[in-house]
């Protein structure tokens, strides 16, 4: 499960689609709706907000309207309702680890959109997360 923290325009439509499919997912975990992936570390900035089901659908949402930006068919109805206060804070470290992460699958599975959509040197991020300084986040899996 990978929940990007930066902004879903730089993903591929692979990425995208993977996203919003891990986004459903983590949306069923936090209602206590799957046994599976239960401990999962992406899981850990949305369990500490006061709504993390509010979190998630926050963050669904967004991706949400990438795809409908991109004329895909992701459909909203699955998104459960709710809505949160306010941004989650993510290192600036996590973020350059991300987008390394990300131009590193771009240039394997996605060379052309890597180099039309990820010409950036400082990505924006997910509008739910808000860049504070620090490292990679202590969830994340080095």
């Amino acid at each position: 499960m990978r929940l990007w923290s930066l902004d879903p325009k730089y993903l591929d439509a692979r990425g995208l689609t993977a996203l919003w499919r891990e986004g459903l997912l983590a949306q069923a975990v936090l209602m206590g709706r799957t046994k599976g992936y239960v401990r999962h570390p992406q899981l850990i900035r949305f369990r500490q907000q006061g709504d993390p089901v509010g979190s998630i659908s926050e963050y669904l949402r967004a991706v949400h309207a990438e795809s409908v930006a991109r004329g895909y068919r992701f459909d909203a109805t699955r998104i459960v309702p709710g809505e949160t206060r306010g941004q989650i804070e993510v290192p600036r470290g996590q973020i350059e680890f991300e987008w390394r992460h990300l131009l590193k699958k771009l240039e394997v599975r996605a060379p052309g959109w890597r180099k039309s959509r990820c010409r950036v040197s400082a990505p924006r991020v997910h509008p739910l997360f808000r860049v504070v300084p620090g490292g990679v986040a202590p969830w994340e899996r080095t």
